[in-house]
């Protein structure tokens, strides 16, 4: 938005441009000559013949002058006159074509030289573009057959003297469009734009650009004091065209480089990147056309339900025929022997088939559960001081808040590129800003012109207010003119419609109001009154906004910029007192300047460069009593669930709220020992990891708790305590063991992605689910047996120290063993014999995969990127800010290509702003330094006579700033240009002059006489480090982005220039390419989010695949347990794509956290079916009463509590991708795990582990697979 340090290398070029090149038209003698009678003939009655005559003037020497001070030409007919042979040398030098008479004086062609010296800098990258451009005021000028095709059409009488007032220049249309096609595409790197925009007000073609240079200036504006009326067809006889040979911008003798004519042939192979096609493949099904993807997808979903549909009727039709013998669900007969089986009170001495694996584990587990229920102090004890050691390193615990540091990994290209153009070149200031803007008319919707004499004052009074402004920063007073950009001298580069009055309200009414401003909106490039403070053009687009096309007085905003002076990384003393005047003027807005702009019925948006980062720290703030309540809530239940509540008379010792709160300070402290750990090694924490590990380890410690105790209690009360706690270990021991290490493993592989926030992520949960596994297997174990031994000896739960009377509680069968609970009872009566209908399972599983197919056709919509709407509170002033800088911004954020040499490509992506998002031509340093150099800029680069550098006539000590004029006889008469043609190779320095010429150049100030000064434009640009041998170390070349106004414009703004640069580097075999802008290192994060959860989702499938193959030997089961993992990703992925939930950081770390909590859904159920006995609808049923219950007690019900609570959030991010996320996840998650698993096992598991008695038999005859 801002043309930063740069602008000030237009320093009145516009003006030299619209107003020197202009008045070449009218041949201004500067250097007043004396006019003798016998310098010319005059013909006041000559004939049509002799005025349009081969060898005769229409014009010739001055006559007068305007009361503006424009001299004017005389309207005299005389024969051309033959120069002496030093005017002829010098009009040659300038105007090769002209030999012999001429129609100009020495001093007009002195004068004529003067101003054309002006527009060189403008064309002399093009030396053809420049050599037609000079042969058409060449030929005006100093043509000897002037008269053959200009007529004098108006003549003006002054005092004695007649002058010239307007004029018919007739030029052919092929000079015309010669001229225009040369020039057209010439750039003017210093503003990013083309040099048609000064020298022909953006003019799209060559009768455009004639009608501007002939356009009559009224009195005291830039322009030609008279009318020049080009035509193409003459109109009297005796009269031609002119038509001189033109010169193509491809012309190999005067050749120009591709960025100025792109359409010489050697640069064809460097075409621009083409527009991206979206959705090429479509199917058109009638009038309706549909994507391939979603074609296939339904094609394959119908061929999928059909093969399943055939093959569930074809075992329906043998279950059906005499032999079979269908069984129900859940034999009558074999009810007893099932209840004593969910009790546990299967014999131990079973056939079982099991894995050396799980035959280890079970063994294991059958000693520690003895040794644990003998030993629960120790266990405790042990367990507690290891993970309380490991704490100890929260006394380093630091977090990381930087987003480059988070999302960009060190070793990317994003971080590389940036490192880079902050170690080598200046750092991208800070940005300040105001909106001001008009309000919406109810009626029509469209707001009105913001241009008013009322809204021009306040802005005046706004920045009185921000220049009185000080701020206390270590004991010292701050004020924006200590910390502002100052590109060169005093004044601040500050963007603002102010500055066409020079920032100054007494000039307001002097240079005539709201209609100077209209003004200068057309007239900015020219005009010397609306050159800023800081001495340079402001682009109305940079400070208005609100409009359409460049009808500038339509805008309906004002926008203010207030650039400031950064430090690289963010530290130093300049960003300490730039951090301390933002969050003054940050209040100085609310307090006074917004009660000021509302007044007026006007909206005022604003913000600072801290801006974000203070309103993030108040987010962080904000949401502490919803997320509280929302663990409060969870704890609450999960105390609860663990407990009996049977028998209200023996609640207060069978209730295990005591035992709840025990196993969530171990899920609290499993966390804290793993961001402890990885504090004392050095590795910062996130936010993120604080709002999201918790609830990933809640709930898989709480569906282990769930797991154990129910396990424990399912246990005969007439075994010992013990033997016990060793049966229900040695029963879901194995599934808790092969869940957590399938969710550690998965959490672990992620520690190799190179997205920092990712890889941090995935180290801080694997350790925290390691450590909550261990810790629930030793001190939670410890804590069943001490809740069990206390309720046993009727001890008050929560109050242990007092014990009741035994005959008080119940006790006709313990208090610790239980009948199956409703949940249990739910899934065995209920929920299982509904499943196992034929005709329920087949349309579960239709359903499930259709919208698993359909989620795989929406995960192509899921859009990268979060906008910085939802990441702010609610109630955040940047909330309008972004809504406005959307609204009314004409211009996108800077964009720099950062090379080692010089790459003359680069502005060729300008001419697709659509495709490569890049809205100007690159300002080039290199360009303007050649040009700079150049002889025929002979009022740029020159010397004196002992070899120092001499600046432009226009400046000190050439010219004294106090004087109203330039003494042109004074100390640098002598100065001569740098070099000749011939000290030139080729027309390019050799190294020994570009080593000495380059510090001249950068420290040159731009001036009318010189335009290309390298001062402030380029003093950031140029790494001049080691230039002494010829070769730079690092240069940028700037444009700027289109409007970049959604997410998906700065990803794919991203992916256009690297795209582009990839391509010219690949073209040019240059691989010292590279692109930065501010914005960049922030939206890589999209780019790269997509490939980084890919990867890491095929690792964690590998992995957990591995785990569960190794623990439970069976591929069968392993393969399951991936398809149904895959599904609920996949229908997560697809839900977010329904709520329009973008991917990125928050939501990819919510994907993987989202694997964690699946495995927990499917595992242990799997796992139960794997060792239950008898026929696959009656495993999934002992599996569902067994783990179902704690499964969709543990994880589902604890989490919809938990995630309830956060809709009351008052930050939109918890709202969208925690609650919304969360929830969705929960809900698929069960679904999946307790309806899709449990119909997918019962008709296609995996064998039993044991060998069924009645194994022959089942050979014989299909299992039942309905009741």
């Amino acid at each position: 938005m801002i043309f930063s340090a740069r602008n000030m290398v237009v320093i009145s070029v516009r003006l030299l441009v619209a107003l020197g090149l202009l008045q070449v038209l009218t041949f201004a003698a500067l250097l007043k000559a004396e006019k003798t009678d016998s310098q010319f003939l005059l013909f006041p009655n000559a004939t049509s013949g002799e005025r349009h005559s081969p060898g005769y003037c229409a014009m010739y020497d001055l006559c007068g002058e305007r009361s503006d001070g424009k001299v004017l030409n005389c309207p005299y007919s005389t024969p051309a006159v033959m120069p002496d042979e030093f005017l002829s040398s010098k009009i040659q030098s300038l105007c090769p074509m002209i030999s012999g008479n001429v129609c100009c004086t020495e001093a007009q062609f002195d004068t004529l030289r003067a101003q054309v010296q002006q527009a060189i800098p403008f064309l002399v990258g093009c030396p053809a573009c420049l050599r037609n451009f000079l042969n058409l005021f060449c030929e005006l000028s100093c043509s000897p057959n002037q008269s053959m095709f200009i007529n004098v059409t108006s003549i003006a009488k002054g005092n004695c003297t007649s002058t010239v007032d307007a004029i018919d220049f007739y030029v052919s249309d092929a000079f015309g469009e010669g001229l225009y096609n040369s020039c057209k595409d010439v750039k003017f790197g210093t503003m990013n734009t083309r040099a048609i925009q000064f020298i022909g007000a953006g003019a799209r073609n060559f009768r455009e650009w004639f009608a501007f240079i002939g356009h009559q200036a009224e009195l005291g504006t830039p322009g030609s004091p008279y009318a020049i009326n080009f035509k193409s067809r003459p109109e009297s006889s005796g009269m031609e065209l002119m038509n001189v040979s033109v010169y193509s911008c491809g012309d190999t003798s005067l050749g120009c480089s591709c960025g100025d004519c792109p359409s010489i042939p050697v640069c064809s192979d460097y075409e621009p990147p083409s527009p991206q096609e979206k959705d090429a493949c479509l199917i058109s099904l009638g009038s309706m056309k549909v994507k391939c993807i979603e074609f296939s997808l339904a094609i394959l979903y119908l061929v999928l339900v059909s093969a399943f549909f055939g093959w569930g009727l074809f075992h329906r039709t043998r279950e059906r025929t005499p032999s079979s013998n269908t069984k129900p669900l859940l034999n009558f007969e074999d009810e007893k022997h099932t209840a004593m089986k969910v009790h546990g009170m299967v014999p131990q001495e079973t056939n079982a088939q099991l894995s050396a694996v799980q035959g280890y584990m079970s063994s294991f587990y059958r000693q520690y559960g003895t040794w644990v229920a003998k030993n629960p102090t120790l266990v405790l004890c042990m367990s507690l001081a290891v993970v309380l050691m490991l704490c100890l390193g929260l006394i380093h615990f630091k977090v990381e808040t930087r987003p480059e540091k988070l999302w960009v990994g060190p070793g990317s290209r994003a971080a590389e590129e940036k490192n880079f153009f902050d170690s080598h070149l200046a750092p991208f200031y800070r940005i300040e800003q105001l909106i001001l803007a008009t309000m919406p008319d109810i009626k029509s919707g469209k707001s009105s012109s913001i241009v008013s004499d009322d809204n021009i004052r306040l802005l005046f009074q706004i920045q009185k207010k921000v220049d009185g402004l000080r701020a206390n920063y270590s004991g010292s007073m701050v004020s924006l003119t200590d910390i502002c950009l100052k590109p060169m001298g005093q004044d601040c580069a500050t963007q603002s419609v102010l500055q066409y009055f020079k920032m100054d309200p007494e000039n307001y009414y002097h240079y005539g109001g709201v209609q100077h401003v209209e003004y200068c909106f057309q007239h900015y490039t020219s005009a010397d009154t609306c050159m800023s403070a800081f001495k340079a053009p402001l682009d109305p687009s940079t400070a208005l906004g609100g409009f359409s096309g460049n009808n500038y007085t339509e805008a309906s905003a004002f926008i203010l910029t207030y650039p400031v002076n950064n430090a690289i990384g963010g530290a130093g003393n300049e960003n300490g007192k730039s951090v301390a005047w933002e969050k003054a003027f940050i209040q100085l807005v609310k307090d006074e300047l917004l009660p000021m702009v509302q007044s007026r019925n006007l909206t005022l948006s604003f913000s600072s460069e801290s801006s974000i980062e203070e309103e993030l720290k108040r987010e962080s703030t904000a949401d502490v009593i919803t997320i509280s309540i929302s663990y409060l809530v969870m704890f609450a239940y999960i105390s609860i669930t663990l407990g009996d509540a049977s028998h209200v008379s023996s609640f207060y010792v069978s209730s295990k709220v005591l035992l709840g709160l025990s196993g969530v300070i171990v899920v609290v402290l499993s966390v804290l020992g793993s961001v402890g750990f990885f504090s004392a090694i050095g590795v910062k924490s996130t936010l993120i990891i604080m709002e999201v590990i918790p609830f990933l380890v809640l709930a898989v410690g709480v569906d282990n708790m769930c797991i154990l105790v129910h396990a424990v209690k399912r246990q005969p009360s007439g075994l010992p305590l013990e033997e016990r706690i060793s049966n229900a270990l040695v029963e879901v021991g194995p599934s808790i063991t092969l869940a957590s290490l399938s969710e550690v493993l998965a959490f672990a592989v992620g520690s190799f992605i190179p997205m920092p926030a990712c890889r941090v992520f995935s180290m801080f949960a694997a350790l925290a689910v390691f450590l909550d596994f261990l810790l629930q297997v030793t001190a939670f174990v410890a804590l069943i047996v001490f809740d069990f031994m206390r309720a046993e000896d009727n001890r008050i739960d929560c109050f242990p120290c007092i014990k009741v009377p035994f005959s008080s509680v119940e006790s006709d069968e313990g208090i610790n063993q239980r009948k199956p609970g409703f949940l249990a009872w739910y899934m065995q009566e209920v929920h299982a014999p509904i499943l196992g209908i034929w005709g329920v399972k087949i349309a579960i599983v239709a359903a499930f995969f259709a919208f698993t197919l359909a989620s795989i056709a929406l995960c192509t919509r899921i859009e990268p990127g979060l906008e910085q709407q939802i990441v702010l509170p609610r109630d955040s002033y940047l909330q309008g800010y972004f809504n406005d800088v959307s609204e009314y911004l004409r211009i996108g954020p800077p964009l720099y290509f950062v090379v080692k040499d010089y790459n003359y490509s680069i502005s060729r992506a300008s001419l697709l702003p659509e495709s490569s998002y890049i809205a100007k031509p690159a300002a080039s340093w290199l360009d303007d330094f050649l040009v700079w150099m150049s002889p025929e800029a002979f009022g740029c680069c020159r010397k004196y006579v002992n070899g120092s550098y001499c600046p432009p006539d226009d400046q000190p000590p050439c010219c004294s700033p106090d004087e109203g004029y330039c003494d042109l006889g004074g100390v640098c008469k002598d100065c001569t240009t740098c070099f000749r043609h011939s000290d030139l190779n080729s027309g390019r320095p050799s190294t020994e002059q570009f080593r000495e010429k380059l510090p001249w150049f950068l420290n040159a100030l731009p001036s009318a006489d010189c335009a290309k000064g390298g001062h402030g434009a380029y003093t950031s640009s140029v790494d001049l480090n080691g230039y002494e041998s010829g070769v730079i170390q690092a240069s940028e070349f700037r444009t700027y982005h289109t409007p970049l106004n959604k997410q998906a414009d700065y990803v794919n703004s991203l992916r256009a220039v690297r795209e582009f640069s990839s391509r010219v580097s690949d073209a040019l075999k240059y691989p010292n390419l590279s692109i930065f802008s501010v914005l960049h290192v922030l939206r890589a994060i999209s780019r790269y989010l997509e490939d980084s959860f890919n990867q890491h989702f095929y690792s964690t499938w590998s992995a957990v695949f591995i785990v569960c193959l190794v623990i439970t030997s069976s591929v069968w089961s392993s393969a399951i347990i991936l398809l149904v993992l895959a599904m609920i990703i996949v229908d997560l992925m697809g839900v977010m794509a329904c709520l329009d939930i973008q991917l990125n950081a928050v939501s990819v770390v919510n994907l993987i956290m989202s694997i964690g909590i699946a495995v927990e859904f499917c595992v242990h159920l799997s796992h139960a079916f794997s060792v239950s006995q008898g026929d696959r609808n009656q495993r999934a049923t002992k599996a569902l009463s067994t783990m179902g219950a704690s499964v969709f007690s543990g994880i589902t019900l604890t989490k919809l509590v938990g995630v309830l609570v956060l809709y009351f959030s008052k930050s939109e991010i918890f709202v969208v991708y925690y609650f919304q996320m969360y929830l969705a996840l929960v809900i698929i998650g069960f679904l999946h795990g307790l309806v899709f698993l449990p119909v997918i096992l019962s008709m296609i598991g995996p064998p039993s582990v044991y060998d069924v008695p009645l194994k022959q038999e089942e050979e014989e005859e299909p299992p039942s697979t309905s009741a």
